[in-house]
Formats: C-alpha cells, structure tokens, sequence
C-alpha cells in the first residue's frame, strides 16, 4: 500500500521516514519529495508497505503523531490523476484566468473582423 505523509519537517529524511514506519512492518521505499530545482524538501513524502494491514496500523497510529517537531499527516494515497493540467497549469487552457484564450469582443461578427466597433476598421 501506498502512504502519503505530509506535514513534514524540511529536516526529516528518507531514512528518518523508513525508520519510523518500519515498526509497523516491512517498507518497500520511502521517499521525501524535493523541489526540481534547487532540492530542497517539499514537506511530504510516500512509503510504500506492502502487508496492507501493516500500512492501516501505521496510518492509524502515526496520524497526527509528532516526528521531528511536526504533527504529521498520514493516510493512504490516492493515484495519480492523468488530467493535472498539463502545460500551463491553469484549468480552462488559453493561459488566461478563467480559461479560454480569447479576447474580449473578438466573437467573429460578419463584417467586423472580429474587432469591436463592428466595421470601422475595414478598409474601404
């Protein structure tokens, strides 16, 4: 099973992480997610158990527990989503807030070029 742990101390590590979770049994990895660049710690990693009963003892039991300062945040992860938002990372596409990417008044009017004040822009 899969554990997400947030909430962490920036100086906890993967090896603080397996510690910790190894009293409740066998862990696969455990790892801190960092920061692209620069790696610093994001605050939140994953353990992967693989005796699911083992991983319910351990978020039961470790949920809301303090590790290095810190109340951590324990429960099972979900998967990942295809739909993250891809480039851009704004919903809607465009890159604009609120999604689209078409300007005010350009709703492509006969005549007026999609410009607003319809046909003063024409060339006569």
């Amino acid at each position: 099973m899969n554990i997400f742990i947030g909430n962490l101390s920036r100086e906890a590590t993967d090896e603080d992480l397996r510690k910790l979770f190894e009293a409740f049994g066998e862990v696969t990895s455990a790892n801190i997610i960092k920061e692209k660049f620069g790696g610093q710690p994001r605050g939140f990693g994953f353990v992967e158990m693989p005796a699911k009963e083992a991983a319910q003892t351990a978020i039961t039991e470790l949920n809301g527990k303090e590790f290095l300062g810190r109340a951590l945040n324990v429960n099972e992860a979900r998967p990942r989503s295809d739909d993250r938002g891809g480039r851009g990372g704004r919903p809607g596409g465009g890159g604009r807030p609120g999604g689209g990417g078409r300007r005010p008044g350009s709703d492509r009017r006969p005549g007026g070029g999609g410009r607003p004040g319809g046909d003063r822009y024409r060339s006569r």
